[in-house]
């Protein structure tokens, strides 16, 4: 960015950062009201935890490995400790008070079917013949040779092992599972054509030639209301808190005597 541009940017980057930092301080100052809280203890469990589930056994190792990434253990901990504190304020003054209803759920399940409509699934296995910088004739006769063997009755992923060129070659011919969309237009409608346990003929790509096999199709489908109650309640969840969140700041904004003393913020990270 350049100019007017790169000056906006700039200004906008600089009024986020003072945001973040007025909003951190005013959390982090009504966390020190907040009765019956101990950071100091609660950030002392929180990293005999964190040892405990990474096999450390000491703070030396901790610090060492804190150091390994560039980390300074002491700041790390006032960071940590200050993350805490403010989580702990958010917690209780805006999400303990937060309500969904099941009939918002239900609501939003019946009007949103498109969010909860799993696509077709194809999983593949493949054979893959290089064609560029190659000789077109070998490539045709060592088609012609995979045809044969699997009319015969040879196994597809066996000749994968033995022909295929690509890293699938390792797998047996193994492509893995992709959702409609995910392959080539021209590798998908292939594939849309046949049924589980059939191959398509040989399919021209960029660089080469795929044979594919339908290993196994998922039909499109509708999730299930149950299913799909979780991820709606967090969705509601997650904008209720974040607009009391926005409230709730505003609020102590406005009790709160502001002063800025720091011309550029970017100076203090």
């Amino acid at each position: 960015f350049k100019g007017d541009e790169f000056e906006k940017r700039y200004a906008a980057m600089k009024e986020n950062l003072l945001e973040k930092m007025i909003t951190d301080l005013l959390l982090l100052q009504e966390a020190e009201k907040m009765e019956g809280m101990d950071p100091d203890e609660q950030l002392r469990l929180w990293i005999e935890n964190l040892k405990k589930e990474n096999n450390i056994n000491t703070d030396a190792e901790l610090i060492r490995a804190l150091q390994e990434q560039g980390v300074n253990f002491e700041v790390w901990k006032r960071t940590m400790k200050e993350n805490m504190m403010r989580d702990a304020v958010i917690g209780s003054e805006v999400r303990r008070n937060i309500v969904v209803d099941d009939s918002e759920i239900v609501s939003y399940y019946k009007l949103h079917p498109e969010e909860f409509t799993e696509l077709p699934e194809y999983k593949l296995r493949a054979i893959y013949l290089l064609a560029e910088g190659g000789n077109e004739e070998e490539v045709e006769a060592k088609k012609r040779e995979i045809n044969e063997k699997i009319s015969s009755g040879e196994d597809m992923g066996s000749l994968a092992s033995k022909y295929s060129e690509g890293p699938e070659k390792e797998n047996q011919g193994e492509l893995g599972s992709f959702k409609k969309g995910e392959l080539e237009k021209d590798l998908e409608q292939a594939v849309e054509k046949i049924k589980v346990g059939e191959m398509t003929p040989w399919l021209k790509v960029r660089a080469g030639w795929f044979l594919l096999k339908l290993e196994e199709r998922k039909e499109s489908r509708l999730k299930s209301f149950e299913e799909a109650r979780r991820e709606i309640e967090g969705k509601f969840f997650n904008e209720k808190s974040q607009k009391k969140l926005e409230e709730y700041l505003k609020k102590l904004k406005e009790k709160s005597h502001i002063k800025i003393l720091i011309p550029n913020p970017f100076d203090y990270i």
